[in-house]
C-alpha cells in the first residue's frame, strides 16, 4: 500500500517589493519565524483574513502570527497553486 500524503502545499512566490524585504532579513531567528509562516500559508492558504478592498484584482490576505510575530500580506491565484506575496513583516 502506498503511503499517504498530506494536502498539496501552493508554491510560494514573492512580489519585486517583497523580495527586496527578505534580501534584508539577516537575523536567522527572523527568517526561521518567516518561513513558518509561509508553511502555514502554502498549507492552507485561506489561513489569512481577507482585506477590504477592491474587488477587481485577486483578494489580498493577511495572515499574523502573534508568537513569531510575523505578518504576511499575500494573494492566491485563481487555480490556488501559487501563493503570492506581496509584503512582509517580521
Amino acid at each position: 500500500m502506498a503511503p499517504q500524503r498530506g494536502p498539496r502545499r501552493a508554491r510560494i512566490t514573492f512580489s519585486d517589493s517583497a523580495a527586496k524585504q527578505l534580501e534584508n532579513i539577516s537575523s536567522e531567528a527572523e527568517i526561521h519565524a518567516l518561513d513558518r509562516a509561509l508553511v502555514v500559508i502554502s498549507v492552507a492558504p485561506d489561513v489569512g483574513e481577507p482585506i477590504p478592498g477592491d474587488t477587481a484584482g485577486p483578494q489580498l490576505r493577511q495572515y499574523t502570527d502573534e508568537v513569531e510575530a510575523v505578518r504576511v500580506l499575500y494573494f492566491v491565484t485563481a487555480l490556488r497553486t501559487v501563493v503570492v506575496v506581496a509584503y512582509i513583516e517580521v
